[in-house]
């Protein structure tokens, strides 16, 4: 009896072994074609603006960016940096209120974002893509030209790195004539990164295989979160940002690039230091409904940052159309 009932046990086991092995074999090939969904195709618009731009080299890695003649009788020229996960694409609704304002309008993707390449294994730092933008305004032949820096977000942080080089005089610096700052966070203290964020860049080797696993709907579900209640971005822009950063298989260096934020809290001496200090003219647009900084302490910085206005402005494209920068 005791043999009968272990022998039904055993072949109950290699039963239960077999099914979960079977389940294993089903399993491998469909996460192998889950974990390889062919990239998105560009949008009309996208291509559009993927042709209109062109690239130079940096160490190595192609640079994409955009670069169009506006307003006749003026000399201002002004450079977009643009923010984290996107691309120079999130200025193409202002770009022509900009022509109109400026002599030259100016933007690029930094390495590892939009158009521009992505190499990996590759440690993305603040530092570099400071590099990147003054490398790109030498080769545009503008080293001397003074500039007007429009940043947003994860541009934030790559326009103050400029910015102390130009206070401190550093080789090749670029000849900052005002800088205007918008919705980023700036400040450490105040800013919270969402939940994947830290876990993309805080989880050791989990984080690649994580950043297999975004697909569209997590990402638009996570960025949107976001935007104001009044500037929610439509499927079609969602498609958009989302191909831009598949493209050339971005997702897979998002938990390298998302570093910045232990940047910022490791280099905030020196980056909130020449926000403090310089005599730059600098403003900054701060978006009322924005949910990652803390809003307070930004507004109190305008009594201790002297020499910067904060602007609660909802829309960027307003502010630039009404007051130009």
């Amino acid at each position: 009896v005791l043999r009968y009932f272990s022998s039904i046990g055993i072949t109950c086991c290699g039963m239960g072994r077999e099914w979960w092995l079977h389940v294993a074999l089903l399993c491998i090939p469909l996460l192998a074609v889950y974990l390889h969904i062919p990239q998105p195709q560009l949008s009309p618009a996208l291509n559009t603006w993927r042709t209109s731009g062109r690239v130079f080299s940096f160490r190595g890695n192609n640079i994409f960016y955009r670069d169009t003649f506006g307003a006749v009788g003026s000399s201002d020229v002004v450079v977009l940096l643009h923010g984290f996960p996107t691309s120079s694409y999130d200025w193409h609704k202002i770009w022509e209120p900009l022509n109109q304002r400026f002599n030259r309008v100016i933007a690029l993707d930094f390495l590892g974002f939009g158009f521009s390449d992505k190499p990996r294994p590759h440690r993305y730092s603040i530092f570099e893509q400071a590099s990147v933008v003054e490398a790109l305004i030498s080769h545009l032949g503008l080293t001397d030209q003074k500039l007007n820096l429009l940043s947003h977000d994860y541009g934030d942080t790559v326009a103050l790195e400029l910015l102390y080089r130009t206070d401190h005089n550093r080789t090749g610096h670029l000849a900052i004539n005002s800088l205007c700052l918008s919705n980023g966070g700036i400040f450490p203290e105040t800013h919270y990164p969402r939940f994947v964020q830290k876990i993309l860049k805080d989880s050791g080797f989990i984080s690649p295989i994580l950043t297999r696993l975004i697909n569209f709907q997590f990402f638009s579900r996570g960025i949107g979160d976001v935007f104001g209640p009044y500037t929610q971005p439509t499927e079609a822009e969602y498609w958009d940002m989302w191909t831009g950063v598949r493209f050339n298989d971005g997702n897979l260096v998002m938990d390298s690039i998302l570093q910045y934020i232990n940047q910022r809290l490791k280099h905030r001496e020196r980056w909130v230091g020449a926000l403090t200090s310089t005599l730059t003219p600098c403003e900054y647009i701060y978006h009322t409904h924005l949910t990652i900084p803390v809003i307070d302490m930004i507004v109190s910085d305008e009594v201790v940052l002297s020499g910067i206005t904060v602007f609660l402005f909802i829309n960027l494209f307003i502010y630039f159309c009404m007051t130009g920068l």
